[in-house]
């Protein structure tokens, strides 16, 4: 199976917003990254537009040559936004005002209703919809629901503590995952560091999102390094 790279570009918003400056631009960012061999482009588009702004959506939706995928938070504000922009694939993900990164993910399970209507009506629209739920069998089941066809596993746990452990939590998801017909995707906290032991752990995994550690490494590599150092890991 071949395995496919999505790369983050909010943190080069996150330095643009520092000045409310112009650049660096997150567009210019995902051209590049598409270059040096990205899969997919994400970005994630929060209440407080603390990093990516409506009109980033807009251009990076016109202009991204693979896939771009859009995270945001099931509420009547973000699905107005993403059915005028209708990315090829929206992510579903929790969101709380005041956490510095994304704290856990998606209940499903305990706001079933409400999750199955926002994918149905996104759907309809033809967009795809992922769900950031953490690895639980609960909130594995509890997401197949009609119009979302992938999860994201949430992965901070083994980035935070490099628990062997989690690695088996991981595995064991993907592979309940899969059973129930859901592709898989990761991430949240992966770096050069971290991403290998995932990926022979858990190989039903066909796609990862990295940002921050990815950004960050290009700061002194480059970011067409950066990008390549990642998908080779990814080979």
């Amino acid at each position: 199976m071949r395995r496919r790279l999505g790369v983050n570009v909010d943190h080069v918003a996150t330095l643009r917003q520092a000045r409310r400056a112009r650049y660096p631009d997150p567009l210019a960012a995902a051209l590049i990254a598409e270059r040096a061999g990205a899969a997919q482009i994400t970005v994630h588009i929060r209440g407080d537009r603390r990093h990516i702004q409506d009109h980033d959506l807009t251009r990076l939706a016109a202009s991204v040559q693979t896939l771009l995928n859009v995270e945001a938070a099931c509420t009547d504000e973000m699905a107005d936004i993403l059915l005028s922009v209708r990315p090829h694939r929206v992510t579903l993900v929790a969101e709380r005002p005041g956490e510095v990164t994304t704290e856990g993910g998606l209940d499903v399970a305990g706001q079933a209703a409400e999750v199955a209507a926002f994918a149905s009506r996104l759907g309809a629209a033809g967009i795809h919809v992922a769900l950031f739920i953490d690895p639980d069998a609960p909130q594995i089941d509890a997401s197949c629901v009609a119009g979302v066809d992938m999860v994201e596993l949430n992965t901070a746990r083994w980035a935070e503590t490099g628990n062997r452990g989690e690695l088996v939590r991981l595995a064991t998801a993907t592979e309940r995952a899969r059973s129930k017909g859901l592709s898989v995707a990761a991430g949240h906290g992966l770096t050069l560091q971290n991403l290998r032991d995932l990926v022979l752990a858990a190989p039903g995994i066909e796609e990862y999102n990295i940002g921050h550690a990815l950004i960050g490494d290009a700061v002194f590599l480059g970011l067409e390094t950066s990008v390549r150092r990642y998908i080779d890991l990814l080979a």
